[in-house]
């Protein structure tokens, strides 16, 4: 057989570096609230409630918006697709830090961030199949994804201590002039494509926008994938929102639970970078998945009945290692599986069903908790049934066929 040629363009590590710049602040200013409730919700004057939409506006938001950022990304590129998102996470939140002391002004700049968000996170695999080879997609994907986390980790770190140095309009302020340099930067440096394609024929992204749905939901791998998202992304939301209502019965501390919650987003953010790299290398996603779900249930079930705190500890590490790797694995898997759909419909229906189920299971936890002591180890019990109803589902895939193609064939 033939050898075909085709180069690979250093430049795709400045694409990825600027659009993980502007995914981590658009996720930093998603999450601000979060870690300061109780100062927000004594700063502004309202219900612990109307401080909690500010973050679960994000998931309303992306259910309206994501297929068409999706249709855009796929119709229009990457330069204004994600340039849009960029846009509109500069502007609304250099907004939300002028005018953070009025809250109804501030939600309408945090939902403005939130349209946002859709244009930056549907384009993860779009990006890799633009500037990547196909060993390398999984890993530039998972790099992709690794930004969410670092920008939700920074959040969660750095809010706290910005909050009582500079105050709440103080942080705000901050967050919002980073947030416009992200902005620019990504404007001034993303290229809508290298010169000529990384990857052999067959290998490249297509853009069959609206009609390649119709080739996504014939997927019976698919199908399965979405309900193995629905579930996982689900349950990462409903963990980390409640990680202190959970603890908080076994008489753990605030502090310490907040710790728990940033060991869990530490570690998947050492998921992140070694799984996908470990599936790039072994030319498997399936195998991965299915191990990142496995390992997601052991860590699960020491959160759910553990009341020791190094138990808890660990058992947070193990379930962000595992749950958080298996996101860029199944994005790469499903705009594999797929082909030629294009991969901002594919990786947009999949952080669609996670934002759902976000909703449903955030909710759901709060409504089925126990009334005596507040205690949400039932609800934690559900969640860990449907994590093996989504390791059994994983058995139901086969491997990519893409993948498994070497690079010179």
């Amino acid at each position: 057989m033939e050898k075909s040629e085709f180069k690979v363009y250093r430049y795709r590590w400045i694409m990825l570096t600027v659009y993980m710049f502007i995914v981590a602040m658009n996720q930093l200013l998603w999450i601000t609230f979060a870690p300061i409730t109780s100062q927000a919700v004594e700063f502004y004057g309202v219900s612990e409630l109307w401080i909690g939409i500010l973050s679960m506006s994000f998931m309303l938001v992306f259910i309206l918006v994501s297929i068409p950022a999706s249709w855009i990304i796929d119709t229009y590129g990457i330069r204004i697709g994600v340039g849009i998102g960029a846009l509109m996470t500069g502007a609304f939140g250099f907004m939300r830090g002028m005018v953070g002391t009025n809250f109804e002004l501030l939600l309408m700049a945090q939902i403005g961030i939130a349209i946002g968000q859709p244009f930056l996170l549907n384009a993860i695999t779009k990006l890799s199949a633009r500037w990547f080879p196909i060993h390398e997609r999984a890993t530039s994907s998972g790099l992709g994804t690794l930004a969410m986390y670092i920008g939700i980790l920074g959040g969660m770190v750095l809010t706290p201590f910005l909050a009582i140095k500079s105050g709440i309009e103080g942080m705000l302020f901050i967050y919002g002039i980073v947030g416009a340099v992200a902005a620019l930067i990504f404007i001034l440096f993303s290229k809508e494509a290298p010169p000529t394609a990384p990857c052999l024929p067959g290998q490249e992204e297509r853009a069959l926008v609206l009609d390649g749905f119709k080739i996504i939901f014939r997927s019976r791998n698919f199908r399965w994938l979405l309900l193995i998202f629905f579930i996982g992304l689900g349950v990462f939301n409903a963990v980390t929102t409640w990680i202190e209502g959970i603890l908080n019965p076994r008489n753990i501390s605030i502090t310490q639970a907040g710790i728990t919650g940033g060991v869990m987003i530490g570690a998947g953010i050492i998921g992140a970078l070694v799984m996908p790299m470990l599936s790039d290398r072994s030319r498997k996603r399936v195998p991965f998945i299915q191990i990142a779900l496995a390992g997601a249930i052991i860590g699960l079930l020491g959160i759910t009945f553990s009341a020791n705190y190094s138990i808890i500890l660990v058992s947070g590490a193990v379930l962000g290692f595992f749950l958080l790797s298996s996101g860029p694995i199944g994005f790469q898997y499903g705009a594999e599986i797929t082909y030629p759909a294009s991969e901002g419909s594919s990786n947009g229906l999949l952080l669609l069903m996670g934002q759902i189920s976000g909703i449903a299971f955030i909710f759901g936890m709060d409504i089925f908790k126990s009334e005596s002591d507040g205690s949400m180890s039932m609800p934690l019990m559900v969640l860990i049934a449907l994590m093996l109803i989504s390791l059994v589902a994983s058995f139901r895939l086969k491997e990519s066929a893409l993948v498994g193609k070497k690079d010179d064939e």
